[in-house]
C-alpha cells in the first residue's frame, strides 16, 4: 500500500457508515512465496490454510461473492478452495495481474464494490472487514488505517474505480499508484485496535 503524504479522509471506526449495495470479496493468493519457501496460500496458520482463512474472513465480514485468485500451485490451491476460484495465468508478473484478473471476473456481477485482502495477512479479522465494508459506495476508495502504517489492508474499491485501478495495476503494485493519485478522496477507517496488517514474510506457521 502507498504511504500518503497528507489529507486522506479519516473516519471514526464504524461511525455513521452503512454500505450502499452488495460488496464482493477478493483474495489475492497467486504468489509463489519464494522468500517464504513456498506458496503462502497453502501454509497453515492456527490450524487452517491461509487461503481458507482469508476467504472465510471476507465472507464473515459481509462480502459476497468471495473470489480467490490463484496462480502458483493452482491445482493444489483450487482443491482446497473449491468454488469461487479465478485463475491468473500471468501470476509470475506480480500482484497487479491478479488484481486485474479478479476485477475482470467481477464485472458480470451487480456488486457495488470489492474488498481486497492479501492471503498472507492472517491477523486481519472479520471486524476489520466489516468496518471497511460499511463504507462501501460505487465511488468509494477505502483503506484500513494502522498506527505507524497509515494505509493497509483490507482495501475497498468502489465499482466506478475498477477500470482505472486495472489500468494502473502493474507488477507488484496493485492499486497503490491509483490510490496515491487520489489520496484526497481516500477514506481511512481506523483498524489498529482490532487488526494487524503485517504480512507473513518469514514462516510463523507450518505448511499444510
Amino acid at each position: 500500500m502507498p504511504e500518503p503524504g497528507h489529507r486522506a479522509i479519516r473516519s471514526p471506526a464504524g461511525a455513521g457508515l452503512e454500505a450502499e449495495g452488495p460488496v464482493a470479496g477478493l483474495v489475492l493468493a497467486a504468489g509463489a512465496g519464494r522468500r517464504y519457501g513456498g506458496p503462502k496460500a497453502l501454509v497453515g496458520y492456527e490450524g487452517r490454510p491461509l487461503v481458507l482463512r482469508a476467504r472465510d474472513t471476507l465472507a464473515a465480514g459481509g462480502c459476497a461473492p468471495v473470489l480467490v485468485v490463484v496462480g502458483a500451485h493452482a491445482e493444489a490451491v483450487t482443491a482446497l478452495v473449491g468454488s469461487g476460484v479465478v485463475r491468473n495465468p500471468a501470476w509470475v508478473t506480480g500482484m497487479g495481474s491478479s488484481l486485474r484478473a479478479g476485477l475482470a471476473a467481477l464485472e458480470t456481477t451487480a456488486v457495488t464494490a470489492v474488498v481486497v485482502l492479501l492471503v498472507d495477512t492472517p491477523d486481519i479479522g472479520v471486524e476489520a472487514v466489516r468496518r471497511v465494508v460499511a463504507a462501501a459506495r460505487p465511488d468509494a476508495l477505502v483503506v484500513a488505517g494502522y498506527r505507524g502504517r497509515r494505509w493497509g489492508h483490507p482495501v475497498l474499491l468502489g465499482r466506478e474505480h475498477w477500470v482505472g485501478v486495472a489500468a494502473s495495476a502493474t507488477m507488484d503494485r496493485g492499486a497503490r499508484d491509483y490510490l496515491r493519485q487520489r489520496r484526497a478522496v481516500v477514506r481511512v477507517v481506523p483498524c489498529a485496535d482490532i487488526a494487524d496488517c503485517r504480512d507473513l514474510d518469514v514462516p510463523r506457521a507450518e505448511p499444510m
